[in-house]
């Protein structure tokens, strides 16, 4: 063996032992920044830019990507060419499934290895029961993947070509990526707002973001029951399918009922647009069919509430997540009616379930506080609504905004980024991997030199 060979081998071997010693949460954290960096390289060459585009509006928009949160600076059908189209589309891809999900996936086909290394972070990533096995779970949720994006890119070519859109196949392609993985990018200008009467691309648009955001979990669990491997749905799943029903009928009929805009459609119109806004804020999709900024102020706190939950556990989307959400409802519940165990729907819940789902809602509060004060300093000129608004759906990877994404000064685009990168990994993920180190390890030293 050579001597670069050896190098090489002892280099890799002392990065692999390195990553053997790093948290999931930084790992995680280290892995999405490395796609983010990737992407903007790729998107600052001129070669992927039809306009020049300034360092920091490539670096948002390749956050953006990663993160599918899918606000954006500069338009991206006209700001970048077909190559970075590609690029955007590729990061979309990768962030939707997963910084773990593609390594773990490349691995078990290549070199079919599954350590526990990728199987810890594959868990604390899609927060998976232990009876969920990683390795099977990473391929179901690759070919998933990729099953739904073949067909709703195929129902969108179908309903784009006759609708006459431009380049009908990429559009469909890029369009049914983008809403699976509740990314929200769109090469329209405007988004869908020219289709918010157009049942086809509605329905097509919210059944890919409802299989993405209600989580592989879900349709892997239900799979098990079919199959007769499993006698019932699980409950968590039963908590998501409740939940995200729940949202989406209550949700429809508040707009539907006292949104003023919506007023002067018809009624069949009216309903389409009154579901497509409540599904894309409460599964982060981001896409819109009408103008947010002309929404009114009370529905604009439905907005908020349904972006702050968000989706579900093991899916593309983001927000405290519907499990915890639930999480918390039985708390309040089962401390109100004074019990002395906390239930949802007649089940316990597990201590360590409350204190994640706890310790995520006081952590993002927190965040949000500091980060809507941050940006008010930053752009004291924009409403404050506006601000919080672009604050919640940056941080739940939405993408939705009252239209002042574009008008944020240099410092405020940057604190966007921050928060769309903490979404993407995770609130509570995020400041574990920011943590320093686990302090109950010093108290357990301590203990050790008392005793």
């Amino acid at each position: 063996m050579s001597s670069v060979q050896m190098t090489l081998l002892k280099g890799w071997a002392r990065w692999r032992s390195i990553l053997a010693h790093t948290s999931p949460p930084k790992l995680l954290l280290m892995g999405y920044l490395s796609y983010m960096v990737l992407g903007w390289a790729l998107l600052s060459l001129p070669v992927a830019q039809e306009v020049p585009t300034g360092a920091l509006d490539t670096l948002f928009i390749a956050t953006s990507a990663v993160s599918t949160t899918g606000l954006v600076t500069v338009d991206p059908g006209s700001t970048f060419t077909f190559f970075g189209e590609i690029v955007i589309l590729a990061l979309i891809q990768m962030g939707g499934l997963g910084y773990m999900t593609i390594g773990s996936f490349v691995a078990l086909h290549l070199a079919d290895r599954f350590d526990r290394l990728r199987a810890h972070a594959t868990r604390t990533a899609f927060n998976l029961p232990e009876d969920v096995d990683p390795r099977g779970f990473v391929k179901a949720v690759v070919f998933f993947a990729l099953a739904c994006e073949a067909i709703g890119a195929v129902a969108l070519w179908v309903v784009f070509d006759a609708s006459g859109v431009e380049d009908a196949v990429w559009s469909a392609i890029f369009h049914s990526v983008s809403a699976f993985a509740t990314a929200g990018f769109s090469l329209n200008s405007n988004s869908f707002e020219g289709f918010y009467d157009h049942s086809g691309v509605v329905l097509t648009i919210s059944a890919l973001s409802l299989l993405g955001a209600m989580g592989f979990l879900i349709f892997v669990d239900f799979f098990r029951t079919l199959t007769g491997r499993a006698r019932y749905l699980g409950f968590t799943s039963k908590v998501i399918w409740r939940m995200t029903l729940g949202f989406l009928v209550v949700g429809t009929a508040i707009l539907f009922v006292a949104e003023p805009t919506y007023q002067a459609m018809a009624p069949e119109d009216r309903l389409l647009a009154s579901f497509f806004q409540v599904m894309t804020a409460s599964t982060t999709v981001g896409f819109n069919t009408t103008p947010i900024g002309a929404l009114a102020p009370a529905i604009i706190v439905v907005m908020f509430f349904l972006m702050i939950v968000g989706a579900s556990p093991a899916g593309t989307g983001g927000g405290l997540k519907t499990t915890s959400f639930a999480a918390l409802v039985g708390l309040v519940r089962s401390t109100l009616k004074g019990r002395d165990r906390i239930r949802y729907a007649k089940r316990e819940i597990p201590l360590e379930r409350l204190q994640t789902a706890t310790a995520s809602l006081t952590y993002y509060a927190g965040l949000l506080f500091a980060a809507t004060f941050c940006l008010l300093l930053a752009d004291p000129g924009l409403p404050f609504d506006a601000v919080m608004f672009e604050a919640i759906s940056a941080m739940g990877t939405v993408g939705l905004s009252m239209g002042i994404t574009g008008d944020l000064t240099g410092l405020g685009k940057l604190i966007i980024i921050i928060l769309m990168t903490a979404g993407r990994v995770g609130i509570l993920t995020f400041g574990m991997a920011l943590a320093s180190h686990d302090e109950s390890r010093d108290e357990e030293a301590d203990n050790e030199l008392v005793v």
